[in-house]
């Protein structure tokens, strides 16, 4: 039985151009205790696969989380699967601010030893002990408090395109490097101040607040269901959104705009622009910010020595990438020399 993807990205863009279907981008997550995580990875393949689900799930002893698109007349089919399935019934499902029938390419259904790489050893506190979770119309109200430190609990290539005002934007490349650097920027106001966190989809603030009350904080709150879920609720009652610029999400789409303020800058001339891309030269692959005018310069190339490389012949590129490591540490989201206007 096929349990793995058979087709490639492009064969895979080519049918859904085919079918000419709608599909919805969606996210969820749920902390649970998985006995065999790989039964259920391999039931979820299965299952999903014959839905022609695509996207990104990664299966843990903890829970899991979910980062996929399906086609618009499967989706009841696949949300009445997913109330068959005990610890998944009727589980928040955050549907994007903006749609793209392309935002997967593949389904990749991965056990991991966690669902969120976060680094933290959870025998040593108490992970439900969580923070109190808050809709739109609270959090508004929070982060105006005088009292209040909000703080993004994502990565610095995410918040550099788009953030609450006035909140805390750790210069970290990973979720976990953030954990102590926040703790320790905040100590002195673990009593005195409410710590109020957001992310994407509320699954770092879940273990994030728990780990928080854990080291002394007295008052901690998450936005709940992140910033995807704050621009559904601020939509549907009229809020003001207080959100800046754009959410980078990590799909094809690589972000969904919630405000029309651009307040990031092109990493290469430097005018204003949001757009994250990937350095055309695979051997590179970097992800940063380029504008179209840019991207038609350098070839979508992140400098010139990756430019002379993708224009080099295919077979040529392949034999200058054979035998070399391609990794995150390698990738630096954002991090390379080359860019003279990064963050």
């Amino acid at each position: 039985m096929q349990l793995y993807n058979t087709l490639s990205a492009k064969e895979r863009e080519k049918l859904i151009e085919e079918a000419g279907k709608d599909r919805l981008t969606i996210s969820f997550y749920k902390y649970a205790h998985i006995g065999n995580p790989q039964i259920l990875r391999n039931h979820l393949f299965i299952a999903w696969d014959e839905l022609d689900v695509l996207g990104r799930i990664y299966v843990a002893n903890e829970g899991i989380n979910a980062q996929l698109s399906v086609p618009a007349d499967n989706f009841e089919v696949f949300k009445t699967h997913l109330d068959s399935i005990t610890f998944l019934e009727n589980v928040r499902l955050n549907i994007a601010v903006e749609q793209d029938n392309k935002s997967f390419l593949k389904l990749k259904v991965k056990v991991r030893h966690k669902i969120v790489a976060d680094g933290l050893n959870d025998d040593t506190f108490d992970v439900t002990n969580k923070g109190v979770h808050v809709g739109a119309e609270k959090f508004n109200e929070l982060i105006e408090d005088p009292d209040t430190v909000l703080v993004d609990m994502r990565n610095h290539y995410e918040s550099e395109i788009g953030h609450f005002k006035n909140a805390v934007t750790p210069d970290v490349d990973t979720f976990r490097d953030s954990l102590d650097i926040i703790e320790e920027n905040l100590k002195e106001h673990k009593e005195d101040k409410k710590l109020v966190m957001y992310c994407t989809g509320g699954i770092r603030c879940e273990k994030a607040s728990a780990y928080y009350k854990h080291k002394g904080f007295k008052n901690v709150f998450q936005l709940e269901g992140g910033i995807i879920e704050y621009t559904r609720q601020v939509k549907a009652e009229g809020l003001e959104n207080k959100f800046l610029g754009k959410n980078f999400v990590f799909d094809h789409r690589r972000g969904e705009r919630i405000s029309e303020d651009i307040i990031s800058n092109c990493h290469q001339c430097g005018k204003p622009c949001d757009t994250h891309v990937n350095c055309a030269n695979e051997a590179c692959h970097l992800l940063f910010i380029q504008c179209e005018e840019c991207a038609k310069a350098m070839d979508d190339c992140c400098s010139k020595e990756c430019k002379e490389v993708h224009a080099l012949p295919f077979e040529e590129q392949k034999r200058l990438r054979k035998g070399k490591e391609v990794s995150n540490k390698i990738f630096k989201k954002g991090r390379s020399e080359v860019l003279r206007y990064k963050k």
